[in-house]
């Protein structure tokens, strides 16, 4: 008999976390009065999840009624005005993991709980989050990876030596405020023009399909945008089947957060028959067939994610791997961390694969942590999971890639500079002689450093005015 660790008894053991495996609940959309008479046949649809998504503080008012207070809308649109690098989008499934505890025809205000919850923090950010001084790093860019400098098709990103990403769509069914494709994903907001993608959908793909053709170095796919949960799934399968006629092609991930925030759309016939197609090809040709999701926070896993999760395992899906973004208010702590590896991993089967350092986009550094904090999460994570379950956490430093974070080369840790090196050239690098001598700068929150640290920042830019 399995022994489950009551949290409130399981101090007696004396450790720091305390395992206990829950029961995964979908939070009651019906405490919400916008949704009070949505019948459950309506839930489950895709098509009344797409037509019922939150794009504005008034529709957000629709579904939240008098549950929060003016201050909140304010602070909102002061925000999508001043601050917000992606339009507001949000699909009621996801909406519903916010505040999940609430009861049915609660009274009273709820605006701080509101204000508090770890999904509202990156999904419907506001401006009271934003730091009033340093809202953006120095060094902070629209492209802060340089993904579209590597693009050896357009949208088709060969930074490493055997993997390439296939941004086919600069869309999704929701949109994070922390995007790190913010410069061509979503909608312009007042103060990001974004860009467009210049060639035709279909001359898109197939010019990624003839690089890869040629390209016999290029193992490893992953098919991105966007969300390629966007994509008409006869465009997507096509692709998809496109490249399992590649021989060098071995690996290929479909990239996906609408695994979390709209199951339903895996959930569909058509997506369950076409994604066991492609399994079937994948298996017979020894290609692996993975999805990777992006879920930052325990509330975030129901019983929905799991079933559409199952669904894809059954279809013939390799694995299903999360890839969550650390930052504060919504996973930057040690039980956040491991609350939310085991819920992917107990509940829905997910394996924890990756945590990324926030990355420096413009106006993120209230969600960005230092690299010293990173290094403690990932210390705070070693020994309770499965090895195979724990998840690295990682800097994606510019020009350089995924470094695990104990793998810096040298920190200062009161100007909040490190100094990473790396044993490959990108694809805009084959030609440079000092690619690999070279050490590359990743940049801490100047907010948080020490006094000193913080006094250098100000003179450097100062000295630039």
């Amino acid at each position: 008999m399995t022994q489950i660790i009551d949290r409130q008894t399981a101090t007696e053991t004396g450790q720091p976390y305390h395992y206990s495996r829950t029961t995964l609940v979908e939070p009651d959309y019906g405490r919400f009065p916008g949704w009070a008479q949505v019948t459950d046949a309506e839930w489950r649809s895709v098509q009344w999840q797409r037509s019922h998504c939150v794009k504005s503080a008034a529709q957000l008012r629709d579904v939240l009624g008098d549950l929060v207070d003016d201050r909140f809308y304010d602070d909102l649109l002061r925000d999508q005005a001043e601050r917000a690098t992606m339009s507001m989008l949000v699909p009621p499934q996801m909406l519903n993991t916010m505040m999940p505890t609430l009861t049915p025809g609660g009274a009273g205000s709820l605006t701080d709980a509101f204000y508090a919850d770890p999904i509202r923090r990156y999904m419907i950010p506001v401006f009271s989050d934003r730091l009033e001084k340093w809202t953006s790093h120095p060094f902070s860019s629209r492209d802060s990876l340089h993904e579209h400098e590597m693009w050896t098709a357009e949208g088709l990103t060969h930074r490493y030596p055997t993997k390439v990403l296939a941004e086919l769509l600069p869309t999704c069914p929701q949109y994070c405020g922390h995007c790190t494709r913010m410069d061509l994903v979503g909608n312009s907001t007042p103060v990001i023009d974004k860009l467009k993608f210049d060639l035709k959908p279909a001359d898109r793909y197939e010019a990624m399909l003839a690089y890869l053709r040629r390209s016999p170095e290029v193992r490893d796919v992953v098919v991105s945008g966007g969300d390629v949960a966007n994509m008409p799934w006869p465009r997507l399968e096509a692709f998809v089947a496109s490249l399992l006629e590649i021989d060098n092609i071995r690996d290929i991930r479909l990239a996906t957060k609408a695994l979390m925030a709209l199951p339903q759309h895996w959930l569909t016939d058509e997506v369950r028959s076409g994604m066991e197609r492609l399994a079937t090809t994948a298996r017979s040709r020894g290609v692996s067939l993975a999805i990777h999701t992006h879920v930052n926070n325990a509330q975030s896993v129901t019983p929905l994610v799991a079933e559409a999760t199952a669904a894809m395992f059954e279809a013939g899906v390799r694995d299903v791997r999360n890839q969550g973004v650390l930052m504060h208010g919504v996973n930057a702590t040690p039980e956040q961390l491991l609350d939310l590896c085991f819920s992917l991993l107990d509940g829905a089967l997910i394996m924890p694969y990756y945590f990324y350092m926030c990355d420096m986009i413009p106006n993120a550094e209230h969600w960005r942590v230092s690299l010293g904090e990173a290094q403690s999460l990932q210390h705070a994570l070693m020994g309770y999971l499965p090895g195979f379950a724990t998840p690295r956490i990682v800097c994606d430093v510019p020009y350089v890639g995924k470094r695990w974070v104990h793998q810096v080369s040298e920190y200062d840790r009161e100007r909040g500079i490190s100094y990473w090196t790396k044993n490959y050239r990108t694809g805009i690098e084959l030609d440079d002689a000092e690619a690999l001598n070279r050490r590359y700068e990743y940049y801490d929150p100047i907010h948080t450093l020490p006094a000193e640290g913080q006094q250098w920042w100000a003179a450097q830019e100062a000295a630039k005015a």
